[in-house]
């Protein structure tokens, strides 16, 4: 019991008072990010290049990415004593999922969504879902959309007592997971 209650506020800690925190030393070293961004905590973001970094207004980036502006491997080329570098930005209004790769050079247009586990080699344009290693344009924005739109009419959808800050019971947990066996739901 103790020991879960010592990770429960040690996750808290890291969320409250360091997740801040750490944003803040890549903004000084010049990273530039936008207004209405949730960057988690333990997103790794390219230091010893993080001004090479702009990220736009109201962009989500998951956990566990990667921001790599710099490319270390040319190194290992003969005779050759570079490192490759480029520049990040991530427009307004994306969302990067967990474990996501962006590197040097790529720019990922508005509106767009960056699938979870996808390595970006190359910029994505506007309004598009990229997925895959190497990650691949597989639909438009507008494509997705209709898509969860007509999902929206078949099947689950859960309100606020559904989730932790609506204090989900442990019979509603059980619910959802029934109903949601082999196929997805939305939550509001």
């Amino acid at each position: 019991m103790i020991k879960k209650f010592l990770n429960f506020f040690r996750a808290r800690f890291r969320k409250i008072i360091l997740e801040e925190k750490w944003l803040d030393d890549y903004i000084k070293m010049g990273m530039k990010v936008g207004e209405n961004c949730r960057i988690r905590a333990d997103v790794t973001i390219d230091y010893s290049h993080c001004w090479l970094i702009r990220i736009g207004n109201n962009v989500s980036i998951s956990h566990q990415s990667y921001l790599l502006a710099h490319d270390a491997s040319t190194k290992k080329l003969k005779d050759f004593h570079y490192t490759k570098i480029g520049s990040i930005t991530i427009e307004d209004n994306v969302f990067i999922g967990v474990r996501a790769i962006i590197m040097p050079g790529v720019t990922i247009g508005k509106n767009s969504i960056v699938a979870a586990g996808s390595v970006v080699t190359k910029s994505i344009p506007e309004n598009s879902i990229v997925a895959g290693n190497l990650a691949k344009v597989i639909s438009t924005i507008d494509n997705y959309r209709e898509k969860t739109n007509s999902m929206l009419n078949s099947t689950a959808i859960y309100d606020k007592d559904f989730t932790i800050t609506g204090n989900i019971s442990e019979q509603n947990k059980e619910k959802m997971y029934e109903e949601l066996h082999d196929r997805i739901g939305f939550i509001v």
